[in-house]
């Protein structure tokens, strides 16, 4: 299974098809409000694998009563219709995250999703039939819908617990820092409104951005794909100054490190700071 997966990771023949579904998905979700409601950041949190627990509940509901309650066809049925309608927005964002992955990921990605899309065109064909009475097939189609849910679950696990699809790729840089106050810069050295990239003990890049006796420090490491910010540009957005990935465009607060647009859809790690003797010095927080 693991030859398996990387060799699907490298597997090139599938950009083609890759590349063009994404403009396509690009294409449609144009809006940025669309696409940051869609990744999840007002949520603080990737939106994508909190829609799936819907279908996948209500469609592992459904196979247990089948299974075990076979009689209660009324209640399958509608765990089935529930499951299904369901998983539509749940794949809405998850291509939406899916077109914003680098290209190995995009391929796993696009399996994961074909084998889901397999899945629940069984669900529909599991439906159709058991509201036209046909229960024997429904439960047929629905077990194997399940199955290709599962396939398309096991992908995706895949694609985020190896392959780090929108898993914050900032965070394991604080596992890095030791502990205790590390010095960072003269405050008087220090211009203002300009992002100034520093390296904590061990080798951890942070940004430095001072706005007037104000220092804020940031993990430097984009969350969303590991894009330098310390290369990007300042903005001003509803009154708070923010940094832009220079990669993908997820922007942070700098004040505060919340995501403002995506994809990424985690916030940014703020460092805690104090200075002393006029040196601006950080610590794990």
């Amino acid at each position: 299974m693991r030859a398996l997966l990387t060799k699907l990771e490298q597997a090139s023949a599938l950009d083609r098809v890759g590349d063009r579904l994404q403009r396509v998905v690009q294409g449609i979700l144009r809006p940025q409000r669309v696409r940051d409601l869609l990744h999840g950041v007002w949520l603080g949190h990737p939106l994508h694998p909190a829609l799936v627990q819907v279908p996948v509940g209500a469609w592992m509901s459904a196979a247990m009563v089948d299974l075990m309650l076979p009689d209660q066809r009324r209640a399958a049925t509608t765990l089935v219709g529930i499951g299904t309608a369901s998983a539509v927005p749940a794949a809405v964002a998850g291509l939406n995250d899916w077109a914003a992955l680098s290209r190995d990921q995009r391929r796993v990605g696009l399996v994961h999703a074909t084998t889901n899309g397999v899945g629940v065109a069984l669900y529909v064909g599991s439906l159709a039939a058991r509201l036209s009475g046909q229960h024997r097939l429904g439960r047929t189609l629905g077990y194997l819908g399940l199955t290709a849910a599962s396939t398309g679950a096991y992908l995706g696990g895949h694609l985020a617990y190896k392959q780090g699809a929108q898993v914050s790729q900032s965070n394991s840089e604080l596992h890095r820092m030791a502990g205790g106050w590390h010095a960072l810069a003269d405050m008087a050295a220090l211009p203002q409104r300009e992002l100034v990239t520093r390296q904590v003990k061990d080798d951890v890049s942070v940004i430095l951005y001072r706005h007037g006796d104000d220092v804020t420090v940031m993990l430097e490491r984009c969350p969303h794909q590991s894009g330098p910010l310390g290369q990007g540009d300042v903005q001003e957005i509803d009154g708070h100054a923010c940094v832009v990935c220079p990669w993908h465009g997820s922007t942070f607060r700098l004040n505060g490190g919340e995501v403002v647009h995506g994809p990424s859809a985690n916030d940014q790690q703020v460092l805690p700071t104090r200075v002393i003797d006029g040196v601006l010095q950080t610590r794990l927080p």
